[in-house]
């Protein structure tokens, strides 16, 4: 059987909320593996892991640049929150938010190989300022859009940066559902756009859950299926309710403006990113004792 840490412990009760006891339990299980243990835990009915597995584990900025009908948010990365709030920090992840859009550039790498402000390459002044700050500095990912109507929303102070593109529609319009995104956080756009196999590991869950509370076999499939119908509609952005006004759908705004959403991308500062964990103590001891 694996050896299971308190620290992988102490993990899984943060990310699922779970008690110390059936966290253990369920990494025993599992055999240490974190992503089963909060899977196993889930179809115990004793985690909330759905909505805390994606937790924030590293620090930057969402930098946003417009120009007309392109836009884009980046995420810029660094290790501590100290440098995220540096000024010279957050005019560069500025200054690379505009130099996507200038040079028409789609991925990471094409990006680093460009021109900074038509001078050295963006790598190159990447590494100037990772030896000038002292912290490693990670261009993580952008989303760059163009066309139609393009608008972008950023979020305390950075944390979140939202951008969407509309047939339609006018700029009120658009700044609205950015904002909607970035308070609701949808998962797929509709229905329709939902993975089959994201469904059918949450049919597998949910069936489980109610094996577990000892429902009979024949009525599950119905109450999974209602599950699975309000799930849905909590996590696809078209069926949510509009945060300025509940009475209505974002659907039902859109149909209202006679436009519709082309793309949308949200992004959240260190989402899916495992931040160091570091004992001062034992760090300083072993300075001490070397």
């Amino acid at each position: 059987m694996a050896e299971i840490s308190a620290a992988l412990v102490k993990e899984l009760r943060e990310r699922t909320g779970a008690g110390m006891m059936d966290c253990k339990k369920a990494l025993s299980e599992v055999g240490g593996d974190l992503e089963q243990a909060i899977e196993y835990l889930r179809k115990k009915g004793l985690s909330s892991a759905a909505k805390k597995a994606g937790r924030i584990a590293a620090e930057g900025i969402i930098a946003e640049y417009i120009d007309g009908n392109k836009g884009v948010i980046v995420e810029v990365n660094s290790e501590t929150d100290f440098v995220a709030r540096n000024e010279e920090f957050v005019n560069f992840a500025k200054e690379i938010a505009a130099n996507i859009v200038k040079n028409n550039v789609n991925t990471v790498e094409e990006l680093l190989n460009s021109k900074f402000n038509g001078g050295d390459s963006v790598n190159d002044v990447l590494n100037t300022k990772i030896a000038k700050i002292g912290e490693k500095i990670d261009i993580r990912r952008f989303s760059r859009m163009e066309g139609g109507l393009v608008a972008t929303y950023i979020h305390l102070g950075g944390k979140i940066g939202v951008i969407v593109k509309l047939d339609g529609g006018d700029q009120a319009l658009a700044k609205d559902i950015c904002l909607h995104i970035a308070a609701s956080n949808p998962m797929y756009l509709d229905s329709s756009s939902v993975d089959p196999e994201f469904i059918k590991k949450e049919e597998e869950i949910l069936t489980a859950k109610q094996k577990e509370a000892g429902k009979p076999d024949n009525i599950i499939p119905n109450i999974v299926k209602g599950q699975i119908a309000k799930y849905l509609k909590e996590i696809c952005l078209m069926s949510q309710p509009f945060v300025k006004n509940p009475d209505m759908t974002i659907e039902q705004l859109l149909a209202e403006k006679k436009a519709k959403i082309v793309q949308y991308s949200r992004y959240q500062v260190g989402e899916g990113i495992e931040k160091k964990q570091e004992n001062f103590v034992e760090e300083v001891m072993k300075q001490i004792k070397g």
